[in-house]
Formats: structure tokens, C-alpha cells, sequence
């Protein structure tokens, strides 16, 4: 999709956000995930006699922190209970109103050098097998044959092809993910956030023999402070064979919180 002004700037935009509606996608975990109810109506609100002919509507939206294109902050998650930097989870962090460290408010504007690591194009496929795993090997070579380098700060988004299952929520939750060693590739390359069309980034209830479910959460989030940001739009890139972009995230200042949907693009 092209804008008058991107064109001024001979740059090209890419929406990367899913559609939010009731029936998309939601983990079990954040269910219910999205409504929107139409409070006020035009008709509630037209008197011409008394005020013109202006009326106007408004509505109400319940969503889950965690539904739809969003990003996870620092204290999504723990280790050992503790946050990332070592922050103990005791009152003096967490309350009912949230988190005081390293919440959605902390996370900075991200406006970084993007790249994609479209693993069904490299593969010559549509899309991966159900709850397949994506290791660092395959990582590691397309670094070297696509010409891919990734740089400490960058955004690494990893497309396992199901962009295109965002109306099905069953198929969606099966989708392919990454690997405990693709997470360990990632902060190797000291990223500031990495991301995919998926749920969880890896796959939906991974288990890792050591540090049990979510492992990449853990080794990310809670250990290294690496954001992920959870069900990208990314099948338009991959047509277009971009790999690298101006990647732009904004999550909204919910103070406390510990996500934010947002609404990322990629400048090409």
C-alpha cells in the first residue's frame, strides 16, 4: 500500500498488522481476547430541532493486552521470579495496577533497521508443517546466502507462513515456531526485538527439556530483555521479496501494563 507522501519519499509502506475482530485468533491464556460494542448511535444523538443536523456514535473496546499484532514488555514474563535485569517481583514492582518496571512505558519508539528471514521462500513453500521447529542452522545460512546480517539494535522477523491462516483460529494456533537455539541466535546478535506470524514465536505450548514451556519467552523477555512482537502480517513482504526495511513499532503508553497492541509498518 502506497501513500502521497511515501511516494515523495520513494519509499513503499507495509501494513504489518492483523485485522482486529472478535474472531480472530486468540490464545487460551488471553481469551476473551477482543469486542467492540457501539455504545452511543446516531439516532440517540440527532435532535435537529434542538442541535442541528450533526449527530454523532461512539463505542466501547475490550481487548486483552496480549490479542492481536501486539508487543510484549519486560515484565510478561519472569525467571525464577524475577524480571529482566534481575528485579525481584514483590510489591515494590507489582500491584494491581500494573508493573513499575519494565513496562509497556519503557519500551522505547522503535524506528530500527528491519530484516526478514521468510523461512517458506527459502524453503520453495507455501507455508511450514504444523508446531514444526525452526533451529539456528537454517538461520545461520541464510545469514550467508541471502546476504542477511542483522546487527546489534536491529528487528529480526522470522515469516513461518501463516499470515494467510489469521481467519482460521485452529490451524493459526498450530503454527510453526522457533527453536530455544534460534532464540539463543537472536540474542547473540544483541536485537532489540524480533518477531513473527505467530502466536508465541515459537511454537504454541513449547516445551524445552530444561526450562519447561515458552522457552525463547524466557531466554528473550525475561533474561535479556529482547522484545517479541506476536502475530505479524508478513506474507505481503515475502511476495515482494523484501528483506530489508525501516521498521517503525509504536506500543501506546499504557502505563503498568505488560503488552501493547500495535500497529507496525515496514519503508522499503
Amino acid at each position: 500500500m502506497e501513500n502521497w507522501w511515501a511516494k515523495g519519499l520513494g519509499r513503499k509502506i507495509y501494513d504489518l498488522e492483523q485485522p482486529r475482530r472478535s474472531t480472530m485468533p486468540v490464545h487460551p491464556s488471553h481469551k476473551p481476547g477482543y469486542q467492540y460494542m457501539l455504545h452511543n448511535r446516531h439516532e440517540d444523538t440527532y435532535k435537529p430541532g434542538e442541535k442541528g443536523p450533526r449527530s454523532s456514535a461512539s463505542g466501547a473496546i475490550f481487548m486483552k493486552e496480549h490479542t492481536g499484532t501486539h508487543i510484549d514488555a519486560w515484565c510478561h514474563q519472569a525467571d525464577h521470579m524475577h524480571l529482566c535485569g534481575g528485579k525481584k517481583i514483590d510489591t515494590s514492582v507489582q500491584s494491581n495496577q500494573g508493573f513499575s518496571y519494565g513496562a509497556v512505558e519503557d519500551i522505547p519508539m522503535i524506528a530500527r533497521q528491519g530484516w526478514l528471514f521468510d523461512i517458506p521462500g527459502y524453503r520453495g513453500v507455501e507455508e511450514l508443517a504444523k508446531e514444526e521447529y525452526i533451529f539456528r542452522a537454517e538461520l545461520e545460512r541464510m545469514e550467508k546466502e541471502l546476504n542477511l546480517a542483522p546487527k546489534p539494535g536491529d528487528v529480526v522477523l522470522i515469516r513461518v507462513g501463516t499470515d494467510r491462516c489469521w481467519h482460521d483460529e485452529t490451524r493459526y494456533m498450530e503454527s510453526a515456531g522457533m527453536a530455544r537455539d534460534a532464540a539463543l541466535w537472536a540474542a547473540e546478535r544483541k536485537v532489540l526485538a524480533v518477531g513473527a506470524d505467530n502466536m508465541s514465536w515459537e511454537p504454541n505450548g513449547a516445551i524445552d527439556p530444561e526450562l519447561g514451556s515458552l522457552p525463547c519467552h524466557l531466554e528473550l523477555l525475561a533474561r535479556r530483555g529482547i522484545y517479541i512482537i506476536e502475530n505479524l502480517k508478513l506474507d505481503e513482504l515475502a511476495k515482494d521479496k523484501v528483506r530489508q526495511f525501516l521498521f517503525i513499532c509504536l506500543p501506546l503508553k499504557l502505563i503498568g501494563a505488560t503488552g501493547s497492541p500495535v500497529r507496525p509498518i515496514a519503508l522499503v
